[in-house]
């Protein structure tokens, strides 16, 4: 006699895995770090600062702005440094694309990488809609501090998922964490329970994984530089929708077969590397000398500190030889033609090569006028990338997390230069001290494209006083980005 296979349909509770990131979330307890909130305050500014760079390159500014031309939403959330005023869903994406454009904001290495400021694109959005809505209603508003709280929680998710669980091996895009993050810290802002977060974490998983492809070569393109906006925007599509009465899905995770675990991990559970708190702000990286892949900091900063030594004897090298770290190796290292600027940006052999002639590294030094100088591709095809074991193993020790590259290079003659070695980039917790002052200057460069002087030494003494900017409502403060 046959048997009759059937499914038990008995509805679980929670995935564990989806309680612990919504009790997180939903502690009333104040993230009691004066180094996490001080960090989040430099992040807050420098994010800003990369989308206002950002508006200087037309194939980022193409996407933003309503999707039909012309519409107009009675309360919404501004686009900074422009004139936009959108729904908080499409506002995410905005924001998310212009602080992610140029591939110059903060960092997170581990098994898995990312951009935790990223998650800016839905915290900005809904806290700037909720504070226009609140006081139209006479209510009170977001303040930045609540920006603060929420990005030291969206950093925590983000990167505690990033220590031990490498999506990146499996093919997949680092923002499906940016997607989580985001959902989780989206839907409380709009007031959601532990368990409407855990709900609206369950669509977001529910997702599944973007693909890697856009990342590597041979199909390197600027969806990487609009994946976190989507991601942003997505994950404040599903909040909402949870907060709208949408079911979620408990066992989305651990249910067999269909699950996310047995679907796209081959069985293996999340790992979480640390309880959540506030690590991760606490030790996030800057990207402050060059907007280029991070695994490339140190090099491009090596190749800088060579430029004087090399730069009238060009024709005289031999080979290039770079010492790296197995990630990346990974990620950036590849040859061949370089079809765009985001191929460029994440080729370990151009932004050196760059260094070298430039002594110096630039978000114009990605786009074609200055990618066709033949010398670039000269010194690529004489460079010659090995791996250091030791660099490689400091890349993962929780307590050293460097960076680092080395460059030597060969003559001709039989000379060649000392051997450059730098472990970790001026954005560093090791470095902070000494890249805090650079980080202002970067911002107020990079406001410097769009506003007058004196609005961007208005900003940047802003920034700098602590009680005055945790205590402004999130729109006054998204106000002072309009441009003139």
């Amino acid at each position: 006699m046959a048997l009759h296979m059937v499914d038990e349909n008995l509805r679980p509770a929670h995935d564990a895995e989806l309680i612990a990131i919504a009790d997180y979330v939903a502690a009333k307890e104040n993230i009691n770090s004066t180094l996490a909130m001080t960090t989040a305050r430099y992040c807050l500014m420098d994010t800003l600062g990369c989308g206002i760079l950002a508006l200087q390159y037309p194939a980022c500014t193409k996407l933003l702005g309503p999707i039909v031309p012309g519409t107009v939403v009675p309360t919404g959330a501004r686009v900074p440094g422009t004139n936009f005023f959108l729904d908080p869903i499409l506002a995410a994406f905005n924001i998310g694309t212009l602080v992610r454009w140029l591939d110059f904001n903060d960092t997170w290495l581990a098994a898995e990488w990312g951009h935790p400021s990223d998650n800016l694109g839905a915290i900005l959005a809904i806290t700037d809609y909720i504070s226009r809505k609140n006081l139209a209603e006479n209510k009170p508003p977001f303040l930045v501090k609540d920006v603060f709280t929420a990005m030291i929680k969206a950093h925590e998710i983000q990167g505690v998922l990033a220590l031990e669980n490498g999506f990146n091996r499996l093919g997949f895009d680092h923002v499906i964490l940016v997607k989580i993050a985001s959902t989780a810290i989206a839907t409380q802002l709009l007031g959601g329970t532990r368990d409407q977060i855990a709900d609206a974490l369950s669509q977001a998983w529910a997702d599944g994984a973007t693909l890697r492809a856009y990342r590597h070569a041979p199909n390197t393109g600027s969806r990487k530089s609009w994946a976190a906006g989507d991601a942003t925007s997505r994950a404040t599509r599903l909040a909402w929708m949870t907060m709208q009465g949408e079911m979620g899905y408990p066992s989305v995770l651990t249910t067999k077969k269909w699950g996310f675990y047995d679907s796209l991990m081959s069985g293996q559970p999340l790992r979480f590397g640390r309880p959540f708190g506030s690590y991760v702000m606490e030790n996030v990286l800057f990207k402050i000398s060059y907007p280029a892949e991070f695994h490339a900091q140190t090099a491009v900063e090596a190749a800088t500190r060579l430029h004087p030594e090399i730069k009238n004897r060009l024709n005289d090298i031999e080979k290039i030889v770079l010492t790296t770290h197995e990630s990346a190796i990974r990620i950036i290292s590849k040859s061949g033609p370089l079809h765009n600027p985001a191929d460029r940006d994440h080729c370990l052999q151009y932004m050196v090569a760059v260094g070298l002639l430039c002594g110096d590294l630039n978000a114009d030094h990605y786009e074609n006028d200055f990618a066709n100088n033949e010398r670039i591709d000269t010194l690529r095809n004489k460079m010659i990338v090995e791996e250091d074991k030791q660099f490689s193993k400091d890349y993962l020790d929780p307590d050293k997390r460097s960076i680092a590259n080395a460059i030597q290079i060969y003559f001709k003659d039989g000379t060649h230069t000392e051997k450059v070695i730098v472990e970790y980039p001026v954005g560093h917790k090791r470095r902070r001290e000494e890249g805090i002052p650079l980080l202002y200057k970067k911002f107020k460069d990079n406001l410097l494209t769009l506003y007058p002087s004196d609005r961007v030494e208005e900003l940047a003494a802003l920034f700098r006083d602590p009680n005055e900017i945790e205590n402004m409502p999130v729109n006054e403060l998204m106000d002072l980005f309009i441009p003139d």
